[in-house]
């Protein structure tokens, strides 16, 4: 896992330097779209460099599967940078872009549903063969329906002309100094990637927290996050009907903080004597990952502004620090995990699965709050509807 962090942040600055200087935001999106199907079906395959050197060794296994990982994460980091860099050069209003983020996070929520309505129809219809098998064919079926909606995004959408629609900004493209000077840059970088510290880090622990800290079914590792992603699906559609300013942005983005931290305090102090509690709390944990996560990427347009000629270096930039403050951040906590049942006591009396899960996601809710309210957003409300949603 922490390989293919490394290999998407490292990515995600040169993807988004060269497509300031090219461009052709769908011809990288198509290329990055083919490197995740081909690598992601080769790490739920059979070890290749296993099969080609003809052993079966452990280091051969990591190094392959690690290979393949690194692929993939170059091929996704390329496809979400061009991806969110599309959003900027479609439209110069902040609503409109706000509202294509909160579209983007829904449809993102979306997707995760998906899956495991796939994951549920290959269970039932594949009970005589091993679990092997059955993950193979979620990860084929995910990737051939995936496929599909790449081939209809790329059919069905026009390529945006960033430089043609900024009219009234220096043609010329935007250097990385520009962006290193900016105060705002380090306090959206900040925010965006504790923001995705507390997204992924939570996510990674949750099914092992419900589970050995909680005491809960086997099912609840499927129900919870699904009630998480149906939430968040819920209040991001919402929010593509309010009408944002900058001091709008730092007040949702605060509440999703909060109650991230309510949450947080609430997952470090259950009891497994009452888990069922743990269904409420996801529904608070869903409700505040769509508020950080809608914001905070909003957080990034109103920063690129009209600069749009280096909107994708700023997207790539930023990502690549999300990418690489994650990939460390779990490697930490699971290097501390060890065995499931050692993994139950700590030195501070709770399990690592539980400290992560619910005092890392409050604290580093709690620090970006903080850093949200310093922030010093242009106004935005009164930049004009220039060019709508182009079709």
């Amino acid at each position: 896992m922490l390989s293919g962090q490394l290999a998407d942040g490292f990515t995600t600055i040169f993807a988004g330097e060269l497509m300031d200087r090219f461009g052709h935001f769908k011809l990288w999106h198509a290329g990055g779209s083919i490197l995740v199907a081909i690598s992601f079906s080769s790490v739920f395959g059979s070890c290749v460099p296993c099969k080609l050197m003809g052993t079966n060794s452990s280091t051969l296994e990591t190094v392959g599967y690690s290979t393949f990982a690194a692929i993939f994460n170059v091929g996704w980091a390329v496809t979400q940078v061009a991806h969110m860099s599309m959003v900027n050069c479609m439209t110069s209003n902040p609503s409109s872009r706000v509202s294509l983020v909160s579209c983007r996070n829904a449809f993102t929520m979306v997707a995760n549903l998906s899956l495991y309505g796939i994951a549920l129809l290959m269970f039932t219809l594949l009970q005589s063969v091993s679990v092997l098998v059955q993950y193979r064919w979620i990860a084929y079926v995910s990737i051939s329906l995936g496929s599909c909606f790449v081939v209809i995004f790329l059919v069905g959408t026009k390529e945006p002309g960033s430089i043609q629609h900024s009219t009234d900004k220096n043609l010329s493209r935007i250097s990385w100094a520009y962006w290193f000077k900016r105060v705002l840059y380090y306090q959206v970088a900040l925010v965006y990637t504790l923001t995705r510290l507390v997204t992924n880090v939570s996510q990674a622990f949750l099914a092992f927290y419900v589970i050995y800290d909680l005491e809960m079914p086997q099912s609840s590792k499927a129900l919870i996050p699904a009630i998480i992603y149906v939430c968040s699906l819920i209040v991001s559609v919402i929010l593509q009907e309010t009408r944002w300013s900058s001091w709008r942005l730092k007040l949702y983005f605060s509440a999703g903080a909060v109650l991230w931290i309510l949450s947080g305090l609430g997952i470090v102090l259950l009891p497994s004597r009452l888990h069922n509690v743990m269904y409420a709390i996801s529904i608070i944990i869903g409700a505040a990952n769509a508020l950080m996560t809608v914001t905070s990427i909003s957080m990034e347009g109103v920063l690129v502004g009209e600069d749009l000629n280096g909107c994708a270096f700023v997207y790539g930039s930023l990502s690549f620090v999300d990418k690489v403050s994650c990939g460390i951040a779990l490697y930490i906590l699971e290097s501390y995990q060890g065995t499931i049942r050692s993994n139950l006591v700590t030195a501070f009396g709770y399990s690592v699965t539980r400290f992560g899960l619910g005092f890392v996601p409050a604290a580093c809710s709690l620090l970006s709050a903080i850093v949200a309210y310093t922030m010093d957003l242009p106004d935005t409300r009164r930049r004009p509807l220039v060019e709508p949603l182009l079709a």
